[in-house]
């Protein structure tokens, strides 16, 4: 899926699936990601800076293609300003999980977000899946509201964070 955004300066970026020539550029997306919201990712920084190119590249190549995994990235033509991920619900044959969604802080604002999620969710039909999940840190008030924005809605699940045990996380999902 391809579609140019204009951020509140003019600036374009194209969303898109991420390819196998982009593993250098994702590695500094992901590095940027991981420093700016930690709470939101299962990796930390530390454990993301320590895994050579090979990773990152292997990484990629696993999302470029296929249904079961995918990750699409806003690429402006410079450094990548935004991912989000979708993978195949293991348990849930119609459900896309939402994943790895970030939009460097320059552009938060400028529409990107929904380009990214249009993206997962064209992805998530082509693929015969008609429905979004995500999970949001409980208190992420600007993330809750923006995804609520985008049509998600609050399921009223409830589920430990993954990584720190007195954090909770909210489901969240909607028509892909």
């Amino acid at each position: 899926m391809n579609s140019a955004l204009a951020s509140p300066d003019a600036r374009t970026a194209t969303v898109r699936r991420v390819g196998p020539q982009d593993a250098a550029r994702m590695r500094a997306l992901r590095l940027e990601m991981l420093a700016d919201a930690p709470l939101a990712f299962l990796e930390t920084l530390a454990q993301a800076a320590a895994l050579p190119h090979a990773d990152y590249a292997a990484r990629v190549a696993q999302v470029s293609t296929g249904c079961g995994n995918a990750q699409f990235i806003a690429d402006p033509g410079g450094r990548l300003v935004g991912s989000a991920g979708g993978i195949a619900a293991p348990d849930e044959p119609g459900l896309t999980v939402v994943y790895a969604v970030y939009v460097t802080p320059a552009w938060r604002g400028s529409g990107l977000l929904r380009a990214l999620i249009d993206g997962v969710a064209a992805w998530s039909r082509e693929c015969g899946r008609p429905e979004l999940m995500l999970e949001v840190v409980v208190g992420n008030d600007r993330a809750y509201r923006a995804y609520q924005r985008l049509g998600f809605t609050d399921t009223g699940v409830r589920v430990p964070h993954p990584t720190v045990p007195a954090l909770r996380e909210l489901q969240m999902r909607r028509p892909a």
